[in-house]
């Protein structure tokens, strides 16, 4: 009889919400078990709630109560709900609609205010709304870590508080947003005159990173730079998409939705590290599916992503190259550059100088590129952005790894003491900064961890972490072993499959150390790296193989679950479609030479790194090393010519 006996869970919680006085509110828990189920419902102060013995509960709010939900069956078994809150916010006015129903209502907005430095700065918020509402503050358009209740208070007021605040209010129903309210922060000393501080209206950073070629040497040093440039960029305020190995139309759909991002105000930044090439005062990124020798209508002409940024309006555009510049032809003139009209405002970083390669070696373990990694020394200083330039120049100047061989180059036209660490000021662009933040919070949305149960009573957890806009890790962790199962393993596979870019052994000792210092990562029993997201044109399954023994019969058992996650992070994007316009683009326009399909039999050798320390180039097997034979040199194309760049 005792096997019989089912156990005795909550299917269904009771919600908390936040409601004016004297409204009715209905708090429901579900219960399964055997038998005929009772309920006790309990306050705050373990106080029975007289006559309540209902699955259902109706109360009318007076005041803030905590409630509670008893289930027992006629086996004694006992089963208690979560704790939920019946709030009711202590607001005058709270200005509801006649017919409101639960749905969320701000009823107190922040109040913009100045502050002397020193003193506590409070800031309000209040809502309504069934489920109870969640807070997150935003300073400048970017979240402040831990400042998720309805106050926000910041007791000893700074300089760097000042800026237009908001906060977010939702629930799993919708969400909405409060009205903007600008802070200013007076100095103690009223005596002390500064000079205004330059701002931005936000900030938008694309990185592209190259290293797998399919016809040229591979390269290590981009994974590890593009990841800890994010990292950095992210500090300072930046939304950041990084990417990692793309064909030239993904490049260029990917170039394409981050100038959709730019605007007046805005400050822009785009990094490459890979291969390329300079030719007349024009720099060129090589795609990983560029052939062998590659022509133009394979690479991407920097100039012509900046003219873009510039067109755009941005108050600083900033581009780093992490690339070499050789000539292959050398009758080239000197470089310049070519702005679509003097805007000013734009900064060239170059890890190398004309005529020259970029190198990257193997620094503690790891491989970098031996300008990003000056750079990532630097850039979170609060200097103007030439001046964190300068330094790294300097840095690179006195490596001995590169020293004759190696120089950075700087090219300006700022008019600003413009600095990458600026604060962010939205007033008068909100509207534009809640577009650009659904935007890129679209890039950058994981999927939800899920809790799969599987019939033998092995509960599998599946969670997801990114490494970068376009790659992301799937883990899944065993929680509970069933009744009759022991040692239990999971593996996970998806469809379609995503090829794992790092799984040689030069390279998957660097991911696993990306993966060694995320939370994520630990206590899991296995991992799948989802490479190339880009490239996804329909949802992807993860499927989990859980193997484990029966303790009964010993045998080993698999057990199989699918999980639906959608299109993650930059698939949501839906790049592909760009990509497919592009071509229809080149095709019903002048004649252009094809791609086809990207072959992944490479013709030279893999590189590899060899002695540590030892710099190799970021030159892409070229024709250069064909002798003399002028139809074997890379075709670079002219300024004005109309198919180069065309969007």
């Amino acid at each position: 009889m005792k096997n019989m006996i089912r156990d005795l869970v909550i299917v269904q919680h009771p919600v908390s919400v936040s409601v004016p006085l004297n409204y009715q509110v209905n708090l429901s828990v579900r219960a399964e078990g055997t038998g005929i189920l009772n309920y006790q419902w309990f306050k705050s102060d373990e106080e029975e709630v007289f006559g309540a013995t209902r699955a259902d509960l109706t109360v009318t709010a007076q005041r803030s109560q905590l409630y509670i939900c008893r289930v027992n069956d006629q086996f004694c078994n006992c089963v208690f709900s979560e704790w939920v809150k019946v709030k009711v916010p202590d607001i005058a006015k709270p200005g509801l609609p006649v017919a409101w129903r639960g749905e969320l209502h701000i009823a107190v907005h922040p109040a913009p205010q100045t502050v002397r430095q020193g003193q506590r700065l409070t800031l309000s918020c209040s809502a309504f709304g069934i489920p109870i509402p969640h807070y997150q503050w935003y300073r400048n358009g970017h979240p402040l870590l831990g400042k998720t209740t309805s106050t926000l208070q910041i007791h000893n007021a700074e300089a760097d508080d000042r800026g237009t605040y908001l906060c977010s209010v939702s629930n799993v129903e919708e969400e909405r947003w409060t009205e903007p309210a600008d802070v200013d922060i007076e100095p103690s000393n009223q005596l002390k005159v500064t000079a205004p501080k330059l701002t931005a209206t936000d900030k938008v950073a694309l990185l592209i990173g190259n290293l797998n070629y399919s016809h040229h040497p591979d390269l290590m040093a981009p994974t590890m730079d593009v990841h800890e440039l994010a990292n950095l960029l992210q500090q300072l305020g930046f939304r950041v998409v990084s990417l990692l190995d793309l064909t030239r139309e993904e490049m260029l759909a990917a170039i394409d939705k981050f100038i959709r991002l730019l605007d007046r105000g805005v400050y822009a930044l785009f990094y490459y590290a890979g291969h390329g090439y300079e030719r007349s005062g024009r720099n060129y990124l090589v795609a990983i599916d560029a052939p062998q020798p590659y022509r133009p209508e394979n690479c991407v002409c920097v100039q012509r992503v900046m003219r873009m940024m510039q067109e755009r309006r941005t108050a600083l555009s900033v581009v780093l190259l992490d690339t070499c510049r050789t000539w292959y032809n050398q009758d080239c003139i000197a470089s310049e550059i070519r702005p679509l009209v003097p805007m000013g405002n734009t900064v060239y970083g170059y890890a190398t100088c004309e005529d020259a390669e970029a190198y990257e070696v193997q620094d503690g373990g790891k491989s970098t590129g031996i300008f990003t990694k000056y750079l990532n020394k630097h850039i979170l200083q609060p200097e103007k952005v030439t001046h964190v330039l300068e330094q790294v120049s300097e840095d690179l100047g006195r490596d001995p790894l590169v020293t004759g061989k190696q120089a950075v180059e700087i090219k300006h036209t700022l008019k600003e003491p413009r600095s990458l660490t600026d604060p962010v000021r939205t007033t008068g662009h909100t509207g534009e900064l809640r577009l650009r933040d659904a935007c890129w919070r679209q890039a950058n949305e994981l999927p939800r961890q899920k809790l799969l149960i599987f019939p033998c009573g092995v509960e599998v957890e599946v969670s997801f972490s990114a490494l970068f806009s376009n790659v992301m890790v799937a883990f899944g962790t065993v929680k509970t072993t069933g009744p009759r199962t022991q040692d239990c393993t999971v593996t996970l596979r998806s469809t379609p499959a995503m090829e794992d870019i790092f799984s040689s052994p030069g390279r998957s000792g660097e991911m696993d150390s990306l993966l060694l210092n995320n939370l994520v990562a630990e206590n899991t029993d296995c991992s799948l790296r989802l490479c190339g997201l880009q490239k996804l044109q329909g949802s992807l399954v993860i499927k989990v193989d859980l193997h484990y023994t029966h303790t009964g019969s010993k045998l080993r058992l698999q057990e199989s679950k699918q999980l639906d996650i959608g299109k993650p992070l930059v698939a949501s994007c839906d790049q592909y479609r760009g990509q497919q316009a592009l071509v229809t683009q080149r095709q019903e326009g002048a004649p252009s030479q094809s791609m086809g399909h990207v072959s992944h039999n490479k013709q030279p050798p893999r590189q590899t790194l060899g002695q540590p320390g030892r710099p190799f180039t970021r030159k892409a097997e070229c024709a250069a090393k064909v002798p003399t034979a002028r139809s074997n040199e890379p075709e670079e194309n002219d300024e004005t010519e109309p198919q180069d760049f065309t969007f």
